[in-house]
């Protein structure tokens, strides 16, 4: 499992992005979604929050991978 810090919440889209702690100049924050997380609501979390999380990869083709069974730390 992997770590990281919630960089933004689209509450009314209800998806976000987080920046992974081990993330390298260039690299993109990952895409969430709210049904990936575990026992919250996105409501639950705000910007600069830190959370634990898997990643899979994209649905399409044209992204990186995404960030799933996202947790607070």
């Amino acid at each position: 499992m992997s770590t990281g810090t919630i960089k933004k919440l689209i509450p009314g889209k209800d998806f976000g992005f987080i920046a992974a702690d081990d993330q390298q100049p260039g690299d993109k924050d990952l895409f969430f979604h709210k049904d990936s997380l575990i026992e919250m609501a996105l409501d639950d979390l705000k910007e600069g929050d830190k959370v634990s999380y898997d990643t899979e990869p994209s649905d399409r083709e044209d992204r990186g991978p995404k960030a799933v069974n996202i947790k607070r730390v």
